[in-house]
């Protein structure tokens, strides 16, 4: 009715494309939008229809026009050419050093889109270059002077109580240079040397050597060995109990050659076996009247 009476008119301008992908349903001011969604298909254009002013072509109100010759909207499919592969990168990783220069990577593909939730990753030689860079220096400040604890060494010695040491350096940085100690916090600095036991060491033990020759030339007589009580490296030690020592002398029999007889008669073939402790002992018990024990001491034995 009169100059404010609006009718429905179809714009025939040229779409625009918009910044983003929502898509509104309600009616706008201007005479004719569209929405791209960049998806071969998927992209749709609309066509929007308002209420305008006849005199000034100003939009008003929908309820000034009659609704019963209102146009339905229109759609139509748009940009369905295929997308063009895209560089795709990924998030900055950490840096590989807090300090004195590191590198963080990311991951960088070629993609193209194929719809709202799919992409395809192709070989980078699709993408246009440059291919963006998929590394980056980082942190490369200095770092400040501190302290650097090597690994620990064995255990010593291999049993019973020892210690354990290890190389401390004042560096500047994990790989750094090597500074003066002077140059590191005096407190903080990781001690060098801890104490260790790793297992009880084996007890002292009577160590036997090898048996001497007999001393008797022909018949019986002694044969000798050392015995010693040795730690587990072979140093002396006196912790090995008395009731297990082995025997340290031990009886011995020697073959006598038969083509010399022995004679007691001639005083310069008389002669005893063992002039250590042997003898006297078999003349004070009464013992030179036994064919072995005069035989043995023929010496000590004469005119008894």
């Amino acid at each position: 009715p009169g100059e404010d009476t609006g009718v429905f008119l179809e714009s025939e301008s040229k779409p625009e494309v918009l910044e983003h992908f929502t898509i509104s349903i309600s009616f706008r001011s201007i005479t004719r939008s569209q929405l791209l969604f960049f998806l071969p298909g998927a992209c749709v254009q609309i066509q929007q229809v308002v209420c305008k002013k006849q005199a000034d072509q100003s939009a008003v109100y929908n309820h000034f026009c009659d609704k019963k010759s209102k146009p339905k909207e229109k759609r139509r499919s748009c940009n369905t050419e295929p997308c063009s592969p895209t560089w795709w990168t990924g998030e900055w990783s950490e840096c590989s050093r807090s300090c004195n220069g590191g590198l963080q990577t990311r991951e960088v593909l070629c993609k193209r889109r194929i719809s709202t939730t799919e992409e395809k990753i192709l070989d980078d030689s699709a993408c246009t270059p440059p291919r963006p860079s998929f590394t980056e220096p980082c942190n490369n400040h200095s770092c400040p002077p501190e302290w650097l604890a090597l690994d620990w060494s064995e255990c010593t010695p291999s049993c019973g109580p020892g210690y354990r040491h290890r190389v401390v350096l004042c560096k500047s940085g994990e790989s750094g240079d090597t500074l003066p100690e002077s140059k590191c916090p005096k407190h903080g600095r990781p001690t060098s040397r801890v104490r260790c036991n790793l297992q009880r060491c084996p007890p002292s033990q009577w160590v036997m050597g090898p048996w001497g020759e007999c001393s008797a030339k022909c018949g019986l007589g002694q044969e000798m060995r050392s015995v010693q009580c040795l730690t587990h490296t072979g140093q002396p030690s006196n912790e090995c109990l008395d009731h297990q020592r082995p025997v340290a002398m031990q009886q011995c029999k020697s073959k006598c050659d038969t083509s010399l007889p022995v004679s007691t008669d001639n005083p310069e073939e008389c002669k005893d076996v063992n002039t250590v402790a042997y003898c006297p002992l078999v003349l004070r018990f009464k013992f030179c009247s036994r064919p072995y024990f005069r035989q043995m001491c023929c010496k000590t034995c004469q005119g008894h």
